[in-house]
């Protein structure tokens, strides 16, 4: 059994354990007071840095040139700012009003033919020595030492000595080159430098600079120069087709650029008088309008709007944050001593500082996601430019602001969730480019979420506190557009509408993911949990039902009857019933030794009274450490060992005293349950209904007198045992308690009425009799004071021998 239940643990209370210890293991060594102090300032800091990040949101609007300005824009304080952009475009505007500088070289041509005349004038002169010393090898030897100086390599030397050539082809090559090679003449690679109008620079004479205006129209690219080049030698008729490759390899080298860009005094000269430009200085007095609602950006006033925005991201940073981190800590020092006075909540089991806690995060998370949806707004109003899909107020409307309230109602209660809500609003106005509008716009929004929502009992309830919260989102969004007054266009309302339902949607789905991590990293029960725990298709409780059936059976009629007590007093009556189910669960270990499982035979009467208080005692702590092992939350595992408190099993501990050895010690302790007391009210109606329950199922005779001496005797010995002096049950609560559970009691255990003269049939006497023997568990006493309730109100059948005595058999039969 031990082995079965083990196999039903969950790892969630280990993962809310590591995680707890991940966040507290930085204050570990500090004492309580300067751990919480910590985590308050650490709060304080995380959330002012979420609302001043200037990652998330620029304190002006984000605006180009033809935009309508969605609010007025006024200067913060007297601004002079350089304008960095409108500088940098008049420099950007001088440097290109400087023309590009090219250098002219004049004499091009000139050292063209130069260069021709001399190669071919060294290839004559070696052509005339060779043939002067060898006549008769001359063509050989010729040929072995011809030299060709010129471009183009040996070939074209070989064709050039191939035959003399005439004066005359030699003055119209040397002619065709000059023409070429004469003029304007600029490389391929500097046209892409040219402008309308640029500056030449003869090098033969440095002071003169002349301007040349539409220069790619009156110079000759370098390419279309070697072209003209080989067109020209083509027509001179005389040359064959390998002579005029011939002379265009040679020549066509010889051909440069006369004009040739200067970078260096181009850039030098630009840098000149880009330093001439001043700095623009934009100069605004505090309180001065830039633009109006409703006004076209122009480039002056969008270089305002980034003057002001220059001003607040660097001079006035330091001074906003620290003012904000301020008004932050007001404000979360405002929702401390709130939690602090707010009283006591029957619902909310935290303390006050686990409650900040929960507080605290609940704003973190809050404050991110309005944060980030307030950005996701701004951006995808830049992507649209006609309205009113262009504004991001609308867009903004989507932002799920009853997210924090919600949980608060879900996971506390709801005066603390309507105290989140409104904090929220305040933290909601400081982020949003329309701070009262949208203040108004989260307040709103909260209160449905907090007030429209019932009792949380099915995961169902999220979506339709969403649905709520998206209608009066939609609702809330056009009654902002009328008091903004705003034209009430159908794509502008559609739009705000859209949005709000969105919003709604947006929060339930946020909440339904938040909600269960919540749940487990605070340990809160809600009603959905208490719900789910309760299933009795559980494991756990199906094995219970199936190994301890009477166990089973009385936890089910305790959960009732501490139900019933908890809703007259304004307990939390679902959380007792659940602690009622699992209450007993450590009586699954040795079921047959507890009276409602047993059926004629006592194990007890063979056992001594320490072994018996042993066994009895053991079901507590095996029970706590059955359900931490099955992952239930502690709220619920407080029952196991409250519910009995540390009252002692008298009537073995008399027992064991008669049955000890003369100077034999017997130490009560041994036969006392380790407690602790019951420390909430619901574990002190538990440990009352305990009794009764077991009380009145041992009643042969169930009157409502007997229910009420019995009742009234088990309450008087708890009250006299000081078992309820730690939890803050009063005199009345116990009056109205005692009389909720006379009332259940005698419901349950109402006699059948006799009906005369009807005899039922075979079948309905068998059955009605097997009803009345699975009832027939343990011990019945038709008087109510024979019950062995003992000093501290336990009743303990478990003590008293089953031996086959009349009287016993005929209580038994009773």
């Amino acid at each position: 059994m031990s082995k079965r239940l083990q196999d039903l643990a969950t790892p969630l209370s280990k993962i809310r354990k590591n995680a707890g210890q991940f966040f507290l293991r930085p204050f570990e060594g500090l004492s309580a007071k300067r751990r919480f102090w910590c985590g308050f300032t650490l709060l304080c800091v995380l959330t002012t840095i979420l609302i001043s990040n200037p990652f998330w949101r620029n304190s002006v609007e984000q605006y180009k040139e033809g935009d309508i300005a969605r609010e007025s824009i006024i200067s913060p304080a007297d601004i002079s700012v350089t304008d960095a952009e409108e500088t940098e475009r008049i420099k950007l505007s001088a440097r290109s009003s400087v023309q590009p500088i090219f250098i002219y070289e004049s004499k091009r041509g000139d050292e063209a033919v130069q260069s021709f005349r001399s190669a071919w004038e060294s290839l004559a002169r070696k052509n005339a020595n060779s043939n002067a010393n060898n006549k008769t090898n001359a063509n050989d030897k010729f040929e072995a030492q011809i030299v060709w100086t010129g471009a183009g390599g040996a070939e074209v030397g070989k064709v050039f000595t191939a035959r003399k050539f005439s004066s005359n082809e030699l003055e119209s090559i040397t002619r065709i080159l000059r023409e070429n090679a004469d003029g304007s003449i600029y490389g391929d690679q500097d046209r892409q430098y040219f402008q309308e109008e640029i500056s030449l620079n003869d090098r033969q004479k440095p002071n003169q600079q002349s301007v040349v205006k539409m220069p790619e129209s009156n110079m000759t690219a370098l390419s279309e120069a070697r072209d003209k080049l080989r067109n020209g030698l083509g027509q001179i008729r005389s040359l064959s087709p390998k002579e005029v490759e011939a002379f265009d390899a040679a020549l066509a080298p010889l051909i440069q650029p006369s004009i040739i860009y200067d970078g260096v005094a181009t850039d030098n000269a630009r840098q000149s008088i880009e330093k001439t430009v001043p700095p623009v200085t934009i100069s605004l007095k505090r309180g001065q309008t830039i633009v109006r609602e409703g006004d076209t950006i122009t480039p002056s006033v969008l270089s305002q709007i980034s003057a002001i925005r220059s001003y607040s991201d660097s001079t006035r940073r330091l001074n906003r944050f620290f003012g904000l981190l301020a008004l932050v800590c007001a404000l979360f020092w405002i929702a401390w001593k709130f939690i602090e006075h707010r009283g006591v909540m029957p619902r909310l089991v935290l303390s006050e500082e686990k409650t900040f806690a929960l507080f605290g995060f609940v704003v973190l998370a809050q404050t991110t996601l309005m944060s980030v949806f307030f950005r996701l707004a701004e951006f995808t109003a830049a992507q649209n430019v006609k309205a009113p899909l262009n504004d991001p107020t609308l867009w903004a409307f989507a932002i799920p602001f009853a997210f924090g309230s919600l949980l608060m109602t879900l996971l506390a209660d709801r005066k603390t969730a309507l105290f989140t809500g409104i904090f929220l609003a305040l933290i909601a106005g400081l982020l949003a480019p329309k701070s009262l509008e949208f203040a108004l716009f989260a307040a709103i929004t909260s209160a449905v979420a907090v007030y429209g929502i019932g009792r949380y009992r099915s995961r169902s309830s999220v979506t339709t506190a969403g649905v709520l919260v998206g209608l009066a989102s939609a609702a809330t969004a056009v009654a902002l557009i009328g008091y903004t007054q705003q034209p009430f266009i159908l794509n502008t309302v559609a739009l705000a509408v859209g949005c709000g339902l969105a919003g709604g949607l947006i929060t339930s789905a946020v909440t339904a993911v938040f909600l269960p991590l919540y749940e487990t990293f605070f340990g809160i029960l809600t009603d959905v949990k208490l719900l789910e725990l309760s299933n009795a298709d559980l494991p756990a409780l199906g094995q219970l039902a199936m190994r301890a059936p009477g166990t089973n059976q009385h936890s089910h009629a305790v959960g009732q009857l501490a139900e019933d007590a908890c809703r007259v007093v304004g307990a939390n009556a679902l959380l007792a019933r659940l602690g009622a189910l699992y209450h007993d669960i450590g009586k699954a270990a040795a079921p047959e030794h507890f009276v409602e499982n047993q059926l004629g035979k006592n194990p007890h009467d063979r056992l001594k009274p320490a072994q018996s208080a042993k066994i009895i005692i053991s079901h507590v702590t095996y029970g706590i450490k059955l359900g931490r092992e099955m992952g239930l939350p502690q709220r619920i595992i407080d029952f196991i060992p409250q519910h009995h408190g540390t009252r002692t099993l008298h009537y073995f501990f008399r027992k064991a005293q008669a049955e000890a050895r003369e100077n034999e010690e017997i130490v009560e302790n041994d036969f006392r349950y380790p407690g602790p007391k019951p420390q909430f009210k619901e574990a002190a109606i538990m440990m009352i209904a305990d009794s009764c329950e077991a009380a009145a199922r041992s009643l042969a005779e169930p009157t409502p007198e007997n229910i009420r001496f019995i009742v009234t005797k088990i309450i008087d010995a708890i009250l006299s045992d000081d078992q309820l002096d730690e939890c803050d049950l009063t005199l009345r609560e116990l009056t109205q308690i005692r009389e909720a559970m006379i009332k259940s009691l005698v419901a349950i255990y109402h006699s059948r009425v006799t009906y005369p003269g009807y005899t039922p049939p075979n079948s309905i006497r068998t059955l009605i009799g097997a009803a009345e023997d699975s009832q027939e568990r343990g011990v019945q006493y038709r008087d109510p004071a024979e019950i062995p309730i003992s000093r501290g109100g336990e009743v303990e059948d478990e003590a008293i021998e089953r031996s086959p005595q009349p009287d016993k058999a005929e209580a038994k039969h009773g």
